[in-house]
Protein backbone atom coordinates (compact mmCIF):
# COMPACT_ATOMS: atom_id res chain seq x y z
CA UNK A 1 0.00 0.00 0.00
CA UNK A 2 2.04 3.15 -0.90
CA UNK A 3 1.84 6.24 1.31
CA UNK A 4 1.06 8.33 -2.38
CA UNK A 5 -2.33 6.42 -3.37
CA UNK A 6 -5.90 7.24 -1.92
CA UNK A 7 -8.80 5.36 -0.90
CA UNK A 8 -11.12 6.64 -3.70
CA UNK A 9 -14.93 5.81 -4.76
CA UNK A 10 -16.13 7.24 -7.86
CA UNK A 11 -19.56 6.39 -9.59
CA UNK A 12 -23.63 7.32 -10.02
CA UNK A 13 -26.40 6.15 -8.31
CA UNK A 14 -30.07 6.80 -8.94
CA UNK A 15 -30.04 9.97 -6.34
CA UNK A 16 -28.60 12.09 -8.60
CA UNK A 17 -28.98 9.86 -12.48
CA UNK A 18 -32.10 8.90 -13.82
CA UNK A 19 -31.84 5.62 -15.53
CA UNK A 20 -30.91 6.56 -19.07
CA UNK A 21 -27.72 8.29 -17.89
CA UNK A 22 -26.89 4.82 -15.11
CA UNK A 23 -27.57 2.53 -18.08
CA UNK A 24 -24.89 4.59 -20.20
CA UNK A 25 -22.00 3.89 -17.09
CA UNK A 26 -23.36 0.07 -16.53
CA UNK A 27 -20.38 -2.22 -16.62
CA UNK A 28 -21.35 -5.77 -17.63
CA UNK A 29 -18.83 -8.61 -16.86
CA UNK A 30 -16.43 -8.82 -19.84
CA UNK A 31 -16.51 -4.85 -19.86
CA UNK A 32 -15.84 -5.23 -15.92
CA UNK A 33 -13.09 -7.73 -16.99
CA UNK A 34 -11.44 -5.63 -19.16
CA UNK A 35 -11.46 -2.70 -17.11
CA UNK A 36 -9.33 -4.76 -14.37
CA UNK A 37 -7.19 -6.35 -16.87
CA UNK A 38 -6.02 -2.37 -18.19
CA UNK A 39 -5.67 -1.56 -14.38
CA UNK A 40 -3.54 -4.01 -13.16
CA UNK A 41 -1.64 -3.36 -16.37
CA UNK A 42 -1.20 0.04 -15.50
CA UNK A 43 -0.10 -0.82 -12.18
CA UNK A 44 -3.13 0.08 -10.19
CA UNK A 45 -2.84 -2.88 -7.12
CA UNK A 46 -6.23 -2.54 -5.53
CA UNK A 47 -9.89 -1.98 -7.31
CA UNK A 48 -12.95 -3.11 -7.12
CA UNK A 49 -16.37 -2.72 -9.82
CA UNK A 50 -19.84 -2.74 -8.84
CA UNK A 51 -22.31 -2.39 -11.46
CA UNK A 52 -26.00 -3.44 -10.77
CA UNK A 53 -29.43 -1.32 -11.56
CA UNK A 54 -28.87 1.35 -9.19
CA UNK A 55 -25.26 2.23 -9.47
CA UNK A 56 -21.48 1.91 -10.59
CA UNK A 57 -18.90 2.31 -8.69
CA UNK A 58 -15.15 1.69 -8.74
CA UNK A 59 -13.45 1.45 -5.54
CA UNK A 60 -9.63 1.43 -4.95
CA UNK A 61 -6.59 2.27 -4.30
CA UNK A 62 -4.91 5.06 -6.71
CA UNK A 63 -2.99 8.38 -6.83
CA UNK A 64 -5.44 10.18 -8.81
CA UNK A 65 -9.25 9.57 -8.55
CA UNK A 66 -9.27 10.99 -12.33
CA UNK A 67 -7.96 7.24 -13.30
CA UNK A 68 -10.68 5.54 -12.10
CA UNK A 69 -13.21 7.84 -13.51
CA UNK A 70 -11.05 7.53 -16.81
CA UNK A 71 -11.10 4.15 -16.27
CA UNK A 72 -15.27 3.97 -15.81
CA UNK A 73 -15.81 6.57 -18.91
CA UNK A 74 -13.74 3.75 -21.57
CA UNK A 75 -14.70 0.93 -20.90
CA UNK A 76 -18.44 1.90 -20.27
CA UNK A 77 -18.71 4.61 -22.90
CA UNK A 78 -19.70 7.45 -20.73
CA UNK A 79 -19.10 10.80 -21.11
CA UNK A 80 -16.61 12.65 -18.88
CA UNK A 81 -18.87 15.83 -18.78
CA UNK A 82 -21.90 14.04 -18.01
CA UNK A 83 -20.14 12.41 -14.81
CA UNK A 84 -18.82 15.72 -14.11
CA UNK A 85 -22.68 16.50 -13.61
CA UNK A 86 -24.21 13.84 -12.00
CA UNK A 87 -20.92 11.18 -10.76
CA UNK A 88 -19.23 11.64 -6.92
CA UNK A 89 -15.82 11.28 -5.78
CA UNK A 90 -15.20 10.45 -2.06
CA UNK A 91 -11.53 9.78 -0.88
CA UNK A 92 -10.16 7.64 2.28
CA UNK A 93 -12.35 8.06 5.37
CA UNK A 94 -15.23 9.73 3.40
CA UNK A 95 -15.00 6.45 0.89
CA UNK A 96 -14.68 3.69 3.37
CA UNK A 97 -17.67 5.11 5.40
CA UNK A 98 -19.94 5.05 2.19
CA UNK A 99 -18.56 1.52 0.94
CA UNK A 100 -19.88 0.57 4.24
CA UNK A 101 -23.35 1.86 4.09
CA UNK A 102 -23.73 0.65 0.60
CA UNK A 103 -23.02 -2.88 1.90
CA UNK A 104 -25.10 -2.68 4.46
CA UNK A 105 -28.56 -1.55 2.06
CA UNK A 106 -28.65 2.29 3.81
CA UNK A 107 -27.69 3.84 0.31
CA UNK A 108 -30.12 1.17 -1.41
CA UNK A 109 -33.04 2.86 -3.45
CA UNK A 110 -35.13 0.29 -1.45
CA UNK A 111 -33.36 0.67 1.76
CA UNK A 112 -32.60 -2.34 3.49
CA UNK A 113 -32.24 -3.72 0.56
CA UNK A 114 -29.50 -6.68 1.01
CA UNK A 115 -29.19 -8.25 -2.08
CA UNK A 116 -25.76 -5.28 -2.60
CA UNK A 117 -23.85 -7.34 -0.12
CA UNK A 118 -23.96 -10.81 -2.53
CA UNK A 119 -22.78 -8.38 -5.03
CA UNK A 120 -19.91 -6.63 -3.29
CA UNK A 121 -18.87 -10.26 -2.38
CA UNK A 122 -18.88 -11.05 -5.94
CA UNK A 123 -17.23 -8.11 -7.05
CA UNK A 124 -14.17 -8.72 -4.52
CA UNK A 125 -13.55 -12.68 -5.47
CA UNK A 126 -13.75 -11.25 -9.13
CA UNK A 127 -11.04 -8.58 -8.37
CA UNK A 128 -9.42 -11.18 -6.80
CA UNK A 129 -8.88 -13.62 -9.65
CA UNK A 130 -7.46 -10.77 -11.14
CA UNK A 131 -5.19 -10.18 -8.17
CA UNK A 132 -6.63 -6.71 -7.92
CA UNK A 133 -7.32 -6.83 -4.03
CA UNK A 134 -4.92 -7.52 -1.42
CA UNK A 135 -5.08 -7.55 2.39
CA UNK A 136 -6.64 -4.46 2.85
CA UNK A 137 -9.67 -4.78 0.75
CA UNK A 138 -10.13 -8.24 2.07
CA UNK A 139 -10.23 -6.91 5.74
CA UNK A 140 -12.79 -4.08 4.39
CA UNK A 141 -15.20 -6.29 2.33
CA UNK A 142 -14.98 -8.59 5.83
CA UNK A 143 -15.90 -5.82 7.70
CA UNK A 144 -19.29 -5.00 5.96
CA UNK A 145 -20.06 -7.90 5.93
CA UNK A 146 -19.93 -8.15 9.45
CA UNK A 147 -22.17 -4.80 9.57
CA UNK A 148 -24.42 -6.05 7.50
CA UNK A 149 -25.18 -9.75 9.09
CA UNK A 150 -24.91 -7.70 12.60
CA UNK A 151 -27.93 -5.23 11.20
CA UNK A 152 -30.22 -7.88 9.38
CA UNK A 153 -29.83 -9.73 12.47
CA UNK A 154 -30.39 -7.49 15.09
CA UNK A 155 -32.69 -5.02 13.30
CA UNK A 156 -35.66 -5.20 10.97
CA UNK A 157 -34.34 -2.94 8.68
CA UNK A 158 -34.81 -5.60 5.99
CA UNK A 159 -38.21 -7.03 7.23
CA UNK A 160 -40.99 -7.46 4.38
CA UNK A 161 -40.50 -8.58 0.81
CA UNK A 162 -38.97 -5.11 -1.35
CA UNK A 163 -36.79 -6.31 -4.17
CA UNK A 164 -36.91 -5.10 -7.37
CA UNK A 165 -38.61 -8.11 -8.54
CA UNK A 166 -41.32 -8.31 -5.88
CA UNK A 167 -42.12 -4.56 -6.79
CA UNK A 168 -43.17 -5.26 -10.13
CA UNK A 169 -45.54 -8.23 -8.59
CA UNK A 170 -46.86 -5.74 -6.27
CA UNK A 171 -47.44 -2.85 -9.15
CA UNK A 172 -49.09 -5.91 -11.19
CA UNK A 173 -51.41 -7.03 -8.32
CA UNK A 174 -52.70 -3.40 -8.18
CA UNK A 175 -52.91 -2.90 -11.46
CA UNK A 176 -54.25 -5.70 -13.29
CA UNK A 177 -57.36 -7.40 -12.29
CA UNK A 178 -58.09 -11.25 -12.42
CA UNK A 179 -53.99 -11.81 -12.73
CA UNK A 180 -54.19 -15.05 -12.44
CA UNK A 181 -56.10 -15.77 -15.65
CA UNK A 182 -54.01 -13.24 -17.51
CA UNK A 183 -50.61 -14.44 -19.83
CA UNK A 184 -47.49 -13.52 -19.09
CA UNK A 185 -44.28 -13.51 -20.75
CA UNK A 186 -41.04 -13.05 -18.78
CA UNK A 187 -38.25 -11.91 -21.10
CA UNK A 188 -35.03 -13.04 -19.59
CA UNK A 189 -34.06 -15.40 -17.01
CA UNK A 190 -30.71 -13.83 -15.26
CA UNK A 191 -30.87 -13.22 -11.54
CA UNK A 192 -33.69 -10.73 -11.44
CA UNK A 193 -35.64 -12.79 -13.80
CA UNK A 194 -35.50 -15.90 -11.65
CA UNK A 195 -36.76 -13.74 -8.83
CA UNK A 196 -39.77 -11.64 -10.59
CA UNK A 197 -40.82 -15.38 -12.03
CA UNK A 198 -40.24 -16.63 -7.81
CA UNK A 199 -42.84 -14.03 -6.76
CA UNK A 200 -44.85 -13.94 -9.99
CA UNK A 201 -45.80 -17.91 -9.25
CA UNK A 202 -45.81 -17.20 -5.12
CA UNK A 203 -47.95 -14.51 -5.55
CA UNK A 204 -50.56 -14.68 -8.73
CA UNK A 205 -51.51 -17.92 -8.45
CA UNK A 206 -50.77 -17.89 -12.56
CA UNK A 207 -49.51 -21.19 -13.90
CA UNK A 208 -49.58 -19.61 -17.75
CA UNK A 209 -46.09 -18.18 -17.38
CA UNK A 210 -43.98 -18.47 -20.68
CA UNK A 211 -39.93 -17.82 -20.54
CA UNK A 212 -38.09 -16.33 -23.26
CA UNK A 213 -34.57 -16.43 -23.40
CA UNK A 214 -31.65 -16.13 -25.37
CA UNK A 215 -29.83 -19.06 -23.81
CA UNK A 216 -32.43 -21.58 -23.84
CA UNK A 217 -31.03 -23.99 -21.55
CA UNK A 218 -30.85 -21.22 -18.57
CA UNK A 219 -34.43 -20.60 -19.22
CA UNK A 220 -35.15 -24.33 -19.17
CA UNK A 221 -33.25 -24.38 -15.81
CA UNK A 222 -35.71 -22.12 -14.75
CA UNK A 223 -38.66 -23.43 -16.04
CA UNK A 224 -38.09 -26.98 -15.09
CA UNK A 225 -38.09 -25.72 -11.38
CA UNK A 226 -41.39 -23.94 -11.70
CA UNK A 227 -42.76 -26.21 -14.40
CA UNK A 228 -43.25 -23.37 -16.98
CA UNK A 229 -43.61 -23.34 -20.78
CA UNK A 230 -39.85 -22.42 -22.65
CA UNK A 231 -40.23 -21.03 -26.05
CA UNK A 232 -37.43 -20.10 -28.40
CA UNK A 233 -36.22 -16.57 -29.25
CA UNK A 234 -37.10 -16.79 -32.49
CA UNK A 235 -41.02 -16.96 -31.42
CA UNK A 236 -40.60 -13.52 -29.29
CA UNK A 237 -42.89 -11.80 -31.29
CA UNK A 238 -45.57 -14.34 -31.50
CA UNK A 239 -45.24 -14.62 -27.80
CA UNK A 240 -45.96 -10.60 -27.00
CA UNK A 241 -48.82 -10.75 -28.90
CA UNK A 242 -50.29 -13.54 -26.90
CA UNK A 243 -49.26 -12.13 -23.94
CA UNK A 244 -51.13 -9.66 -21.87
CA UNK A 245 -48.64 -8.78 -19.51
CA UNK A 246 -44.44 -8.89 -20.48
CA UNK A 247 -41.92 -8.41 -18.06
CA UNK A 248 -38.60 -7.66 -19.41
CA UNK A 249 -35.04 -8.57 -17.66
CA UNK A 250 -32.17 -9.12 -19.61
CA UNK A 251 -28.79 -8.14 -19.72
CA UNK A 252 -28.72 -6.67 -23.36
CA UNK A 253 -26.94 -3.32 -23.76
CA UNK A 254 -29.27 -2.62 -26.20
CA UNK A 255 -32.83 -2.04 -27.03
CA UNK A 256 -34.31 -5.52 -27.26
CA UNK A 257 -38.42 -4.61 -27.69
CA UNK A 258 -39.35 -2.31 -29.67
CA UNK A 259 -42.66 -1.26 -32.15
CA UNK A 260 -41.64 -3.94 -34.29
CA UNK A 261 -42.30 -6.37 -32.05
CA UNK A 262 -45.69 -5.02 -29.80
CA UNK A 263 -49.22 -5.84 -31.27
CA UNK A 264 -50.75 -2.46 -32.29
CA UNK A 265 -54.90 -3.56 -31.68
CA UNK A 266 -54.43 -5.19 -27.76
CA UNK A 267 -53.66 -4.04 -24.67
CA UNK A 268 -50.05 -4.79 -23.82
CA UNK A 269 -48.40 -4.30 -19.79
CA UNK A 270 -44.78 -4.14 -20.06
CA UNK A 271 -42.04 -4.01 -17.58
CA UNK A 272 -38.74 -2.99 -17.93
CA UNK A 273 -36.11 -4.10 -15.32
CA UNK A 274 -33.16 -3.84 -17.30
CA UNK A 275 -30.27 -1.43 -16.84
CA UNK A 276 -29.49 0.09 -19.52
CA UNK A 277 -33.49 -0.26 -20.71
CA UNK A 278 -33.97 -2.53 -22.72
CA UNK A 279 -37.43 -1.59 -23.94
CA UNK A 280 -37.93 1.93 -26.39
CA UNK A 281 -39.46 4.37 -24.53
CA UNK A 282 -41.08 5.35 -27.52
CA UNK A 283 -43.22 2.70 -26.83
CA UNK A 284 -45.11 5.03 -23.88
CA UNK A 285 -46.37 6.90 -27.00
CA UNK A 286 -48.48 4.24 -27.91
CA UNK A 287 -51.85 3.87 -27.10
CA UNK A 288 -52.25 0.22 -26.22
CA UNK A 289 -49.26 -0.02 -24.36
CA UNK A 290 -48.34 0.49 -20.53
CA UNK A 291 -44.38 0.65 -20.15
CA UNK A 292 -43.25 0.87 -16.78
CA UNK A 293 -39.39 1.03 -16.04
CA UNK A 294 -37.06 0.52 -12.69
CA UNK A 295 -37.62 4.12 -11.71
CA UNK A 296 -41.36 4.42 -11.73
CA UNK A 297 -41.38 0.80 -9.84
CA UNK A 298 -38.52 1.47 -7.51
CA UNK A 299 -40.50 4.97 -6.17
CA UNK A 300 -43.07 2.65 -5.27
CA UNK A 301 -44.09 3.58 -1.59
CA UNK A 302 -45.47 0.81 0.61
CA UNK A 303 -46.15 0.32 4.84
CA UNK A 304 -42.87 -2.05 4.43
CA UNK A 305 -40.86 0.61 4.02
CA UNK A 306 -42.73 2.93 6.07
CA UNK A 307 -41.95 0.57 8.59
CA UNK A 308 -38.37 -0.03 7.91
CA UNK A 309 -37.31 3.62 8.44
CA UNK A 310 -37.50 3.37 12.05
CA UNK A 311 -35.11 1.00 12.33
CA UNK A 312 -32.71 2.71 10.21
CA UNK A 313 -30.86 4.75 13.47
CA UNK A 314 -29.92 1.70 15.19
CA UNK A 315 -28.89 0.12 11.85
CA UNK A 316 -26.49 3.51 11.54
CA UNK A 317 -24.95 2.76 15.49
CA UNK A 318 -24.13 -0.95 14.31
CA UNK A 319 -22.76 0.37 11.18
CA UNK A 320 -19.92 2.98 13.50
CA UNK A 321 -19.14 0.36 15.86
CA UNK A 322 -17.76 -1.83 13.01
CA UNK A 323 -16.27 0.73 11.19
CA UNK A 324 -14.24 2.53 14.25
CA UNK A 325 -12.95 -1.29 14.55
CA UNK A 326 -11.48 -1.39 11.53
CA UNK A 327 -10.51 2.27 10.83
CA UNK A 328 -8.64 1.38 14.22
CA UNK A 329 -7.07 -1.28 11.93
CA UNK A 330 -6.42 1.32 9.32
CA UNK A 331 -4.61 3.63 11.75
CA UNK A 332 -2.76 1.25 13.32
CA UNK A 333 -1.45 -0.24 9.96
CA UNK A 334 0.42 3.23 9.93
CA UNK A 335 2.87 2.60 12.01
CA UNK A 336 3.10 -1.16 11.73
CA UNK A 337 6.43 -0.76 9.08
CA UNK A 338 8.04 1.62 11.41
CA UNK A 339 8.25 -0.49 14.55
CA UNK A 340 9.48 -3.16 12.27
CA UNK A 341 12.04 -0.87 11.33
CA UNK A 342 12.92 0.12 14.67
CA UNK A 343 13.00 -3.46 16.18
CA UNK A 344 15.05 -4.72 13.09
CA UNK A 345 17.49 -2.04 14.38
CA UNK A 346 17.66 -2.11 17.47
CA UNK A 347 18.02 -5.90 17.15
CA UNK A 348 21.13 -5.29 14.32
CA UNK A 349 22.70 -3.11 16.54
CA UNK A 350 23.03 -5.30 19.46
CA UNK A 351 24.08 -8.45 17.59
CA UNK A 352 26.88 -6.48 16.74
CA UNK A 353 28.05 -5.22 19.89
CA UNK A 354 26.55 -7.80 22.27
CA UNK A 355 25.89 -10.95 20.76
CA UNK A 356 22.52 -11.04 20.73
CA UNK A 357 22.17 -11.80 24.30
CA UNK A 358 18.23 -12.51 25.09
CA UNK A 359 17.89 -10.35 28.15
CA UNK A 360 18.43 -7.25 25.27
CA UNK A 361 16.61 -8.75 22.95
CA UNK A 362 13.59 -8.81 25.36
CA UNK A 363 14.18 -5.29 26.38
CA UNK A 364 13.59 -4.47 22.23
CA UNK A 365 10.27 -6.17 22.44
CA UNK A 366 9.13 -4.50 25.35
CA UNK A 367 10.38 -1.16 24.22
CA UNK A 368 9.07 -1.23 20.53
CA UNK A 369 5.53 -2.86 22.45
CA UNK A 370 5.56 0.46 24.82
CA UNK A 371 5.79 2.48 21.32
CA UNK A 372 3.12 0.47 19.58
CA UNK A 373 0.91 1.17 23.15
CA UNK A 374 1.30 4.94 22.96
CA UNK A 375 0.58 5.53 19.20
CA UNK A 376 -2.73 3.40 19.88
CA UNK A 377 -3.23 5.61 22.87
CA UNK A 378 -2.62 8.81 21.13
CA UNK A 379 -3.84 8.96 17.75
CA UNK A 380 -3.65 12.52 17.09
CA UNK A 381 0.45 12.08 17.73
CA UNK A 382 0.73 9.65 15.08
CA UNK A 383 2.79 11.30 12.61
CA UNK A 384 4.91 13.19 14.68
CA UNK A 385 5.80 10.51 17.14
CA UNK A 386 6.74 8.25 13.67
CA UNK A 387 8.73 11.25 12.62
CA UNK A 388 10.59 11.91 15.18
CA UNK A 389 11.71 7.84 15.59
CA UNK A 390 12.54 7.73 11.79
CA UNK A 391 14.66 10.98 12.33
CA UNK A 392 16.18 9.76 15.93
CA UNK A 393 17.17 6.20 14.63
CA UNK A 394 17.66 6.72 11.21
CA UNK A 395 15.19 4.39 10.03
CA UNK A 396 15.18 5.14 6.24
CA UNK A 397 16.76 1.94 5.18
CA UNK A 398 15.35 -0.47 7.42
CA UNK A 399 11.73 0.88 5.97
CA UNK A 400 12.95 0.53 2.58
CA UNK A 401 13.64 -3.12 2.87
Amino acid sequence: MRNNTYYCVVGLSYKNADLSVRGRFSLNKSKTDLLLSRAKADGVEELMVISTCNRTELMGRVENPEILINYLCTFSGGDPKLFSDKGYVLTNKAALHHVFRVGCGLESQIVGDFEIIGQLKKSFQNSKKHQMVNGFSERLVNAVIQSSKRIKTETKLSSGATSVSFASVHYILNKVKEVSNKNILLFGTGKIGRNTCENLIKHTQNDHIVLVNRSEESAQKVAGKFNLVVKNIKELKSEIAHADIMIVATGALDVTVDNTLVPKNKPLLILDLSVPSNVDPKLKDLDNITLVNLDELSQLTNNTLEQRKQFIPQANDILRQVEADFLQWVDHRKFAPMLKALKKKLLNGQQKELGNPQEFSQVVYRLTGKVASYLKENPTKVDQTMALLQDVYQLDSELND
